[in-house]
């Protein structure tokens, strides 16, 4: 610790000088460091991306942060304590922040598919026409594994409760053991001293709450039966004697494991693309093929499974392609398109011949149509607007020198933004517009990413920081964690992965709980170190 180290002639900054004139001058600091990003915003392009969170005094917080393929910078948090947050005053947050960034340099704006922040996003987009409100691809795909793995939220079709429910059930067994276990002491102790791995008590706040929890049961399988079939297990007394006959004779059950090997088999196409999404990488060209890979990879699980041919009928794989049909088409917005149409791969003889019924983006119909949505807002004139069409074709149609053996060679083997840089100079409306789309993300997960940065700053042992402090800390945290990422130091040596674990102490014994707010998929090697006592 620095306190320890007397340094002879030192006079240390008094409590006030920290928190108000040196936190003052460390932000303004900080913002000079970031100049370097912000002049890249017009030719990279910018993505805002927000979400909400109570802080420890259950104040309403909103968080914003700009994206681009830098990584994301944290802009502000505000504090909506006494407002109300219909779809007026959302709007007003988005264009304040636009405005910061500037208008010019804007391509989307990403918030949660609640009813609230489309509403702002369709106001916003009413206002600017070329910035697209985008809805996050990561909270998609948790409310569509949420309806699969729990149908009831699906009150108006009977059909996915009937196909679902034992999906419910296999979940619902899984939180009764692990909740015997960890809420009596001597059952947990006994099960520590015997399992490799802790229980996970994960809140449901988290993506993929229920696909994490069994999971980690599913781990655990041999530690479970040897607890239930020890010889401590059938002398102690102190628990319901039923109720652990009950839990003996659930963890003993095979089918109910080979349940839980099904589930988490068809939904891992669904799960590894949310952990895809889930990360600040440039992804929003991706998105629209992946979502029809990841159906036809589920459809694929099940049909084994089922012993079916792809021709046949399964009632239960027509839910599920319901529920990710369903959830896509609220969720997919015509920008999605035009990436994906920007994309040199998906025009390559690899990509084509990868997989059955691919076809190039130019001769998708409903692609097209939602492609030139787009464009029409990116040149609102007519003139313009042709010029753009008519660079498209050349590119769609490998005409001129994208027609080249190199261009078409490079289609399938280079890098997309590397192949506009090399090959797209004779499109130079179409190469500004690829260049921008191409370094995108699909997902506001970095949001979710920094209320955990928040929570170490405002925690309940400072819980009485205020929201412009701890704004102004985060600030300082989140840029300069931005900054030292890029940095070679923040792998190796004395300040490696400085940031990750923030300053919390908790002993890393009993039950632990994982949450969203604590660490975010997009760094798996890091869920044991970021837990919470239950």
């Amino acid at each position: 610790m620095a306190s320890e180290f007397n340094l002879v002639g030192y006079v240390p900054p008094t409590y006030n000088t920290l928190r108000t004139t040196l936190l003052q001058k460390e932000r303004i600091h900080v913002e000079r460091l970031m100049d370097p990003i912000k002049t890249t915003w017009k030719e990279k392009g910018v993505t805002i991306v927000s979400d909400g969170w109570s802080d420890t005094q259950r104040r309403p917080l909103i968080n914003f942060m700009a994206v681009t393929e830098l990584g994301p910078m944290f802009i502000k948090a505000v504090n909506c304590e006494g407002n109300v947050k219909d779809k007026f005053f959302m709007t007003d947050l988005i264009k304040e922040v636009i405005m910061q960034v500037g208008p010019q340099n804007m391509v989307q704006v990403i918030t949660d598919n609640a009813l609230v922040c489309k509403a702002a996003g369709m106001l916003v987009e009413a206002q600017f026409p070329h910035i697209f409100w985008t809805p996050c691809v990561v909270h998609t795909l948790n409310l569509a594994l949420k309806n699969i793995c729990d149908p009831s939220h699906i009150e108006s079709n009977k059909d996915a409760f009937i196909e679902c429910h034992w999906i419910t059930e296999v979940g619902d067994r899984a939180l009764m053991i692990k909740n015997f276990i960890l809420n009596h002491n001597m059952v947990a102790t006994m099960f520590n001293n015997i399992a490799p791995l802790r229980l996970l008590g994960v809140a449901e706040t988290r993506f993929a709450s229920v696909i994490i929890m069994l999971k980690r049961i599913k781990l655990l399988k041999r530690s479970l039966e040897r607890l239930v079939l020890s010889e401590e297990w059938s002398t102690f007394r102190e628990y319901d004697q039923a109720k652990a006959s009950l839990i003996r004779t659930a963890i003993l059950d095979e089918l109910w494991w080979d349940k839980i090997d099904y589930i988490l088999e068809f939904t891992s196409p669904m799960y590894d693309m949310l952990r895809f999404a889930d990360t600040d990488k440039p992804s929003l060209h991706l998105i629209y093929d992946m979502w029809d890979d990841m159906i036809e990879k589920v459809k694929s699980i099940i049909y084994r499974h089922e012993r079916k041919e792809l021709y046949e009928e399964s009632s239960f794989y027509d839910v599920v392609y319901a529920i990710l049909i369903d959830r896509w088409t609220k969720s997919s917005s015509p920008l999605h398109c035009l990436a994906h149409s920007l994309n040199p791969r998906y025009y390559s003889e690899a990509w084509l011949n990868g997989a059955l019924g691919r076809q190039p983006p130019h001769q998708d119909v409903e692609l097209s149509v939602e492609r030139n949505k787009c464009i029409r807002r990116y040149f609102p004139d007519g003139e313009a607007r042709k010029a753009v069409n008519a660079e498209l074709a050349r590119f769609s149609g490998q005409m001129d020198i994208f027609g080249s053996a190199d261009s078409i060679e490079d289609r399938g083997t280079e890098d997309p933004k590397m192949w506009w840089l090399i090959h797209g100079a004779s499109a130079p409306n179409l190469q500004k517009i690829a260049l921008k789309l191409l370094g995108q993300p699909c997902s506001s997960s970095c949001c979710e990413r920094n209320w955990s940065t928040y929570s170490f700053i405002h925690s309940v042992k400072r819980n009485k920081i205020l929201p412009s402090r701890a704004e102004d800390l985060v600030y300082v945290h989140t840029n300069l964690r931005l900054l030292s990422r890029k940095s070679e130091l923040y792998r190796k040596g004395e300040t490696k992965l400085w940031d990750i674990g923030g300053d919390r102490f908790d002993p890393f014994d009993g039950a632990e709980e994982l949450e969203i707010a604590s660490l975010s998929l997009d760094e798996p090697e890091m869920e044991a170190m970021i837990i919470e006592d239950e």
